[in-house]
Protein backbone atom coordinates (compact mmCIF):
# COMPACT_ATOMS: atom_id res chain seq x y z
CA UNK A 1 0.00 0.00 0.00
CA UNK A 2 1.26 3.48 -0.89
CA UNK A 3 0.16 6.62 0.90
CA UNK A 4 0.76 10.10 -0.46
CA UNK A 5 0.35 13.48 1.25
CA UNK A 6 0.83 16.72 -0.62
CA UNK A 7 1.70 20.08 0.92
CA UNK A 8 2.98 23.50 -0.11
CA UNK A 9 0.07 24.87 -2.09
CA UNK A 10 -1.15 28.43 -1.66
CA UNK A 11 -1.95 31.72 -3.34
CA UNK A 12 0.67 33.76 -5.19
CA UNK A 13 0.77 36.55 -7.71
CA UNK A 14 1.70 36.02 -11.32
CA UNK A 15 5.47 35.58 -11.65
CA UNK A 16 5.81 34.16 -8.17
CA UNK A 17 7.06 30.78 -7.00
CA UNK A 18 5.83 27.86 -4.92
CA UNK A 19 7.34 24.52 -3.98
CA UNK A 20 5.06 21.52 -3.56
CA UNK A 21 6.03 18.45 -1.57
CA UNK A 22 4.58 14.96 -1.52
CA UNK A 23 5.51 12.74 1.41
CA UNK A 24 5.18 9.09 0.46
CA UNK A 25 5.23 5.70 2.10
CA UNK A 26 5.73 2.43 0.27
CA UNK A 27 7.07 1.62 -3.19
CA UNK A 28 7.17 4.77 -5.35
CA UNK A 29 9.14 3.64 -8.40
CA UNK A 30 7.48 6.15 -10.71
CA UNK A 31 6.00 9.42 -9.46
CA UNK A 32 4.28 12.35 -11.05
CA UNK A 33 2.43 15.59 -10.50
CA UNK A 34 -0.93 16.10 -12.17
CA UNK A 35 -3.26 19.08 -11.96
CA UNK A 36 -6.93 19.71 -12.50
CA UNK A 37 -8.58 23.07 -12.97
CA UNK A 38 -12.36 23.50 -12.49
CA UNK A 39 -14.25 22.13 -15.46
CA UNK A 40 -11.15 20.63 -17.05
CA UNK A 41 -9.60 17.20 -17.35
CA UNK A 42 -6.82 16.16 -15.01
CA UNK A 43 -3.54 16.66 -16.86
CA UNK A 44 0.04 15.59 -16.29
CA UNK A 45 2.53 18.25 -15.29
CA UNK A 46 5.77 16.37 -14.70
CA UNK A 47 6.99 12.87 -13.88
CA UNK A 48 10.14 11.26 -12.54
CA UNK A 49 11.35 7.69 -12.12
CA UNK A 50 13.53 6.30 -9.33
CA UNK A 51 16.68 6.76 -11.45
CA UNK A 52 15.97 10.47 -11.89
CA UNK A 53 14.65 10.41 -15.44
CA UNK A 54 12.13 13.22 -15.91
CA UNK A 55 9.49 14.42 -18.31
CA UNK A 56 7.55 17.69 -18.45
CA UNK A 57 4.40 18.95 -20.09
CA UNK A 58 5.17 21.57 -22.74
CA UNK A 59 3.17 24.16 -20.80
CA UNK A 60 5.56 24.04 -17.83
CA UNK A 61 8.95 23.33 -19.43
CA UNK A 62 11.55 25.82 -18.27
CA UNK A 63 9.38 26.99 -15.36
CA UNK A 64 8.76 23.88 -13.23
CA UNK A 65 11.29 21.40 -11.86
CA UNK A 66 10.39 17.97 -10.52
CA UNK A 67 12.74 16.21 -8.13
CA UNK A 68 12.73 13.49 -5.53
CA UNK A 69 14.63 12.57 -2.40
CA UNK A 70 14.64 8.78 -2.38
CA UNK A 71 16.07 8.64 1.15
CA UNK A 72 13.11 10.63 2.43
CA UNK A 73 10.68 9.12 -0.09
CA UNK A 74 9.52 12.62 -0.92
CA UNK A 75 8.59 14.17 -4.25
CA UNK A 76 8.91 17.88 -5.01
CA UNK A 77 7.71 20.33 -7.61
CA UNK A 78 9.44 23.70 -7.78
CA UNK A 79 7.19 26.08 -9.66
CA UNK A 80 8.64 29.38 -10.86
CA UNK A 81 7.29 32.14 -13.09
CA UNK A 82 3.77 31.08 -12.20
CA UNK A 83 0.91 32.16 -14.45
CA UNK A 84 -2.83 32.46 -13.76
CA UNK A 85 -3.38 29.45 -16.03
CA UNK A 86 -1.36 27.33 -13.57
CA UNK A 87 -4.23 27.69 -11.08
CA UNK A 88 -5.46 24.19 -10.25
CA UNK A 89 -5.57 21.43 -7.68
CA UNK A 90 -2.23 19.64 -7.84
CA UNK A 91 -2.07 15.91 -7.20
CA UNK A 92 0.83 13.62 -6.45
CA UNK A 93 0.67 10.15 -8.02
CA UNK A 94 2.75 7.00 -7.65
CA UNK A 95 3.24 3.79 -9.61
CA UNK A 96 4.95 0.96 -7.69
CA UNK A 97 7.26 -1.44 -9.47
CA UNK A 98 4.78 -4.31 -9.00
CA UNK A 99 2.36 -2.33 -11.21
CA UNK A 100 5.05 -1.73 -13.83
CA UNK A 101 6.55 1.52 -12.60
CA UNK A 102 6.73 4.05 -15.42
CA UNK A 103 6.24 1.43 -18.17
CA UNK A 104 2.67 2.54 -18.79
CA UNK A 105 3.82 5.99 -19.79
CA UNK A 106 4.87 8.95 -17.72
CA UNK A 107 1.80 11.00 -18.60
CA UNK A 108 -0.81 8.25 -18.68
CA UNK A 109 -3.19 8.52 -15.73
CA UNK A 110 -3.70 4.74 -15.75
CA UNK A 111 0.00 4.23 -14.98
CA UNK A 112 -0.56 5.49 -11.45
CA UNK A 113 -2.35 3.31 -8.92
CA UNK A 114 -2.07 5.71 -6.01
CA UNK A 115 -3.07 9.35 -5.69
CA UNK A 116 -2.87 11.99 -3.00
CA UNK A 117 -5.73 14.23 -1.89
CA UNK A 118 -4.35 17.29 -3.68
CA UNK A 119 -3.13 20.75 -2.77
CA UNK A 120 -4.59 23.94 -4.22
CA UNK A 121 -2.45 26.41 -6.16
CA UNK A 122 -3.99 29.78 -7.04
CA UNK A 123 -2.14 32.34 -9.15
CA UNK A 124 -3.60 35.83 -9.44
CA UNK A 125 -2.81 38.31 -12.19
Amino acid sequence: QVQLQESGGGSVQSGGSLKLSCAASGDTRCMAWFRQAPGKEREAVAAIDSDGGTSYADSVKGRFTISRDNAKNTLYLQMDSLKPEDTAMYYCAAAPLRFGGCSGGYFTKGTYAYWGQGTQVTVSS
